[in-house]
């Protein structure tokens, strides 16, 4: 990092004789000048770049708790969960870590301005370093209200190098604001670290706008935000990222990894059929897009999910608005193995600063998914004249005590349309969406997987 002063302003130039006039004047008068001078005249010296980070040792030899790690998943660029080894404090070997002393901008949630940034930044330092160890600020493992440890973060650049403090770093660096900062083992170099930061008007103490920060008037988000918080966001104009997983009849299914939780979170997306062409050409499966549009609950599908897309055909690539960001990514169709614990089971989730449980098919809702090893006990099959959906087919499915219904769209093969009877009784493997539907003469939405092509259907 290069070092950084204050500079001062330069005045216009005048006639070079007056110049070399005033120069002599000025040398004729310095003692004078300088008997004068008062003990504080006022004028800020140039502060000189200070390395805290450098000046910072580690004291293996101190009552603080440490352990080596290694780097399991980055969330952001305050909190990585590590690897480490399986102990009486650690039984499963992992640690989810919340930095001391630090507040990045968020790059999870709600996003934030330099949140990208700083999340960045402790991702490729962590990625790079020879060895990382972590340390409590005391005797003890502390953990926040979330269950996180709140630790120390050092880590080794090389293999030979001294220990550096990325906590201290990430400050000294401009990328955090302060968070109970002077209140820790390492609280007057925090302190001086954020002070400097501040004074350079680095990053987050500056006045320049992030260049990954769009700056539209949509809501910057995830996924799983929106999940966990929907109603916090109804009639919210929004922007999100992720994968398409199936484009269906002007409905997109979108989902997004989300590192904290290690799972995907999907969203159903309507655009419905007056999207501009131009865009219908990218919103297909396997591409990855920024979507922005109003977040609603759809009483006609009794689902929530993004609808208005808005969409710049002059400038296609404006961040702004709904856009393509690359193409053919894969697809996760994420293995529901368990099928109890998928239909029954429940998950604790940290939202904001609670820890809230949720269904886990809930929580699954709009991803992709593979399930294997279904016998086919039942099937029905749409025949209202009237019905869009004339023809497509529920597998009623079942596997170790557990059903599931399978929904297909209506199935051509050859330019034949598919029947039930080529499933009864069969044992199937699937690849589909994770999707919902409400029954008849009911309030209540019910999950199913929807299948959209023939080869998503492997009988064994």
């Amino acid at each position: 990092m290069k070092n950084v002063f204050f500079r001062k302003g330069r005045a216009t130039a005048p006639h070079a004789g007056r110049i070399l006039a005033f120069a002599l004047a000025l040398v004729m008068l310095l003692p004078t000048l300088l008997a004068c001078k008062p003990a504080d005249s006022g004028n800020e010296p140039e502060r000189e770049h200070v390395d805290y980070v450098a000046n910072t040792k580690l004291e293996m030899t101190s009552s603080s708790r440490k352990v080596e790690a290694r780097v399991k998943s980055y969330i952001d660029g305050d909190t990585t969960h590590f690897y480490v080894d399986e102990s009486a404090d650690f039984p499963e070997g992992i640690i989810k870590a919340r930095y001391l002393a630090i507040d990045t901008p968020e790059s999870t949630g709600r996003l934030e301005e330099w949140g990208k940034t700083a999340s960045a930044f402790t991702k490729q330092t962590l990625k790079n370093a020879a060895a990382i160890l972590l340390e409590s600020d005391d005797e003890n493992w502390n953990k926040d209200n979330n269950g996180r440890h709140l630790l120390w973060i050092w880590y080794k650049p090389t293999a030979d190098a001294e220990w550096r403090n990325l906590n201290i770093e990430i400050l000294q660096n401009g990328y955090a604001i302060a968070s109970n900062s002077g209140q820790n083992r390492y609280g007057s170099t925090c302190l001086a670290a954020l002070a400097q930061a501040t004074a350079e008007k680095l990053y987050v103490h500056s006045d320049e706008k992030d260049p990954t920060f769009p700056y539209g008037d949509a809501t910057e988000i995830t996924i799983k935000e929106l999940r966990t918080n929907k109603e916090d966001y109804e009639g919210v104009k929004v922007a999100v990222e992720g994968v398409i997983a199936q484009n269906t009849n002007g409905t997109l299914y979108l989902e997004q990894y989300d590192e904290e939780d290690e799972c995907w979170y999907g969203m159903q997306v309507f655009y419905g059929y007056n999207m501009a062409t131009s865009a219908k050409r990218f919103l297909k499966t396997g591409n990855a897009v920024r979507i922005v549009g109003t977040f609603q609950y759809a009483e006609v599908v009794n689902a929530w999910q993004i609808a208005g897309l808005e969409y710049d055909q002059m400038d296609p690539k404006n961040p702004k608005y709904t856009q393509l960001i690359a193409e053919n990514q894969t697809i996760p169709y994420t293995p529901i193995t368990d099928l109890a614990d998928f239909t029954n089971g429940k998950t604790e989730i940290t939202v904001g600063e609670e820890i809230v449980s949720f269904d886990n098919n809930y929580l699954a809702l709009h991803t992709s998914a593979f399930l294997e090893g279904l016998t086919v006990v039942d099937t029905w099959t749409t025949t209202k004249e009237s019905s869009d959906d004339k023809g497509a087919i529920t597998l009623v499915c079942e596997k170790d005590g557990v059903r599931i219904n399978i929904r297909t769209i209506v199935l051509y093969e050859d330019g034949q349309l598919v029947t039930a009877d080529r499933f009864e009784g069969k044992v199937i493997d699937v690849r589909g969406v994770i999707d919902s539907y409400t029954p008849e003469g009911s309030t209540e939405a019910q999950i199913q997987i929807r299948v959209f092509t023939v080869d998503a259907i492997i009988i064994h």
